[in-house]
């Protein structure tokens, strides 16, 4: 089956309110088997416009990868990002 992944990336308007956040997604994340594959670090933007923030999500299926982000755990944290940060979110099935 193929792995799942999130594909997310961030502008972090309010450093000092991201930290719950953190805190908050932590519990979906150890729920849904997530593990961390990039979380920041060097980047380079080739082509076009990037946010300064990339973190990639490895779930064990597509299926959960889409059940971890609509879960009432995830949505309870996702609440929290959206009052310090802006973000786009993918979900994405891996080959």
């Amino acid at each position: 089956m193929p792995k799942g992944y999130w594909i997310v990336h961030i502008t972090i308007r309010d450093a000092l309110a991201y930290p719950p956040y953190l805190a908050a997604d932590k519990i979906a994340f150890d729920k849904y088997n997530a593990r961390f594959l990039v979380r920041g670090g060097r980047y380079e933007a080739p082509e076009g416009a990037s946010r300064p923030r990339h973190v990639v999500i490895e779930f064990d299926s597509y299926d959960q990868a889409l059940a971890c982000y609509h879960s009432a755990e995830y949505q309870a944290a996702a609440r929290l990002r959206r009052l310090a940060a802006d973000a786009e979110v993918l979900i994405i099935e891996g080959t």
